[in-house]
């Protein structure tokens, strides 16, 4: 990198903006965070046995809602995890949980825990699985990142291949995510791409990737190993036509990302930012690009406008 002098240091950043107080929604009911808590026995805790979603509200609406919850349930299924509220109940809660916590813009966490078992591996010793919703505020990025661009390096690690676990799980044990999270911080960042084990391009620890080549945007396909990001394809379906784009989902290596005219990343929290440096590599003459200036304002434009709840 050439000069991070505005880059604030992202391991003594603030994590996520949740608050120390308000109300989470656990197995049925409105408790006090402060009194909110999961049993030692519980495998999620032990071994990062559930599944959860992050969700958004906008301008008091709850974007994309019904999708994420019928992916946390589509997770649940592939975990062989059997889900105690059905998607109408789920969606009820949700709503309580954010009007309770007075959230009219931020973020919503949904949480599947196995449940209390025993010390062993076996999930079918567990109890009624735990269900936890948290509403708050979220700030994943610096602003100033959002409009200068934000420099990303290149993990060692590898993303943990499709034939080891399902990437369509969006499930709770984040290691192969964290422990590429951790060269990214060693390095002064807050982002790392992750290739597969067949050295192409993959995704970020916790954001989905595309390029602009020639005014042309591309994304990774799924196969690459990827989650199935749901502002990913909020992007592919929606974003990128209003402006009369269209996105190819291919096999993308990782000499051709370096050649792009622009890289940005997509997720919930971090909505889309632009990046500026890939390793050495200076993208858009090291702020963001046209196209995902362009992006981003649209995109920002629909969900406060629209703010879609299917």
């Amino acid at each position: 990198m050439s000069d991070q002098s505005t880059l604030s240091t992202p391991s003594t950043a603030a994590a996520g903006g949740l608050p120390l107080t308000g109300q989470v929604w656990m197995n049925g009911r409105l408790v006090p965070m402060e009194e909110a808590s999961v049993s030692v026995l519980d495998h999620g805790l032990l071994y990062g046995d559930g599944c959860f979603e992050g969700i958004r509200v906008y301008n008091n609406k709850i974007f994309k809602l019904r999708t994420h919850l019928e992916r946390l349930h589509s997770s649940a299924e592939l975990l062989h995890l059997n889900p105690p509220y059905s998607l109408d109940e789920l969606e009820k809660a949700v709503r309580e949980t954010v009007a309770a916590n007075g959230i009219s813009d931020g973020y919503i966490r949904l949480i599947y825990t196995r449940g209390i078992g025993t010390l062993g591996l076996n999930p079918f010793t567990c109890g009624t699985p735990q269900t936890i919703i948290i509403a708050a505020t979220i700030s994943l990025y610096p602003e100033s990142l959002y409009e200068e661009g934000m420099p990303i390096i290149v993990a060692s690690r590898p993303r943990i291949p499709i034939a080891c676990l399902d990437p369509r799980i969006k499930g709770l044990n984040y290691l192969n995510n964290i422990l590429a999270k951790v060269e990214a911080l060693g390095a002064d960042v807050y982002e790392a791409l992750m290739l597969n084990c067949d050295g192409d391009v993959s995704e970020c620890t916790g954001d989905n990737i595309f390029f602009v080549k020639n005014n042309h945007i591309t994304t990774p396909h799924t196969d690459a190993g990827i989650l199935h990001g749901i502002t990913r394809q909020f992007v592919i379906d929606e974003v990128a036509p209003a402006l009369g784009y269209t996105v190819e989902e291919r096999r993308v290596e990782l000499d051709e990302l370096k050649s792009a005219d622009e890289i940005f990343l997509t997720g919930t929290a971090a909505e889309i930012i632009g990046v500026s440096h890939l390793d050495e590599t200076q993208l858009s003459g090291g702020q963001v690009g046209p196209v995902t200036n362009a992006l981003s304002t649209e995109f920002r434009r629909l969900v406060h406008e629209d703010a879609p709840e299917d």
